[in-house]
């Protein structure tokens, strides 16, 4: 696949995009690295859209991990454990997902993407470190209930291509009952790890552009940095209500532009 320097150029424009709107509401923004991939730099093969952006998505969750740690925002047992047992759903996900026809899998995907942004703009913006009686809650997880929800999400972030952050952190909470800045921190190790299997495998296949991963990263960084600096003192309930109108209304146009699918 011939890649021209114009592309390139709205590769880091588009990592920019994404990191901005990830450091603006705190989580969500990967959801848009596939429709900027498909319809802004050009790159027209789904599944190597899907390998691309999994390559980048995996590698920018690992160096965000990086700050929880520091901050004791990862809760490491929980993370391997819902991780480990994730990769199996992965693998499983990824090898449908090759075998799916591209313009199919966008449509699927799009469907995703509107479910994404109802889920973003009926769900409240929480902060807080405790619950809400004020006290932190106490870390108790069952192995088994942390691993089932692993597989789950690991099958959908590894079908669709994506980091399924939307999906781990609410899993995370559920089966572990970490607060939720840990479940943040910790479901950043499941995303790297998902989007990294999810590379490898369609690297294999020969679906995937590095460069461009590379370039989405970087340019994620600098738009993360830019979002988080901007977000300060904002509305954050109001930002996360006009950005999942955003997801919709770009789901909508997928799915009118996949119809043909069916």
């Amino acid at each position: 696949m011939i890649i021209t320097l114009i592309q390139y150029l709205y590769s880091v424009i588009s990592g920019v995009l994404v990191g901005f709107s990830l450091g603006l509401i705190g989580g969500g923004g990967s959801i848009l690295a596939i429709p900027l991939l498909l319809y802004f730099v050009g790159i027209n093969d789904p599944h190597a859209v899907i390998g691309t952006t999994a390559l980048a998505v995996g590698i920018n969750a690992y160096i965000n991990s990086i700050s929880h740690w520091r901050r004791h925002n990862i809760n490491l047992r929980v993370g391997l454990v819902f991780s480990a047992l994730g990769v199996i759903g992965v693998l499983i996900g990824t090898t449908l997902g090759l075998l799916t026809k591209g313009d199919l899998l966008l449509f699927l995907f799009s469907f995703m993407m509107m479910g994404i942004g109802l889920y973003i703009f009926l769900t409240k913006c929480r902060k807080s470190n405790e619950d809400v009686a004020g006290q932190t809650k106490v870390e108790k997880s069952s192995d088994a209930k942390v691993s089932s929800f692993g597989v789950l999400a690991g099958f959908a972030s590894g079908f669709f291509g994506i980091g399924g952050g939307f999906l781990i952190v609410p899993s995370i909470l559920y089966s572990s009952n970490l607060n939720m800045n840990r479940a943040v921190g910790t479901s950043l190790l499941a995303v790297g790890t998902f989007g990294m299997v999810t590379a490898i495998r369609y690297g294999i296949a020969g679906q995937i552009i590095i460069p461009i991963a590379v370039l989405y990263v970087v340019g994620g960084i600098f738009g993360g940095m830019a979002g988080a600096r901007i977000s300060s003192g904002m509305n954050k309930t109001l930002l996360r209500k006009i950005f999942a109108v955003i997801i919709v209304v770009v789901g909508i146009y997928m799915a009118i532009q996949n119809l043909s699918a069916i």
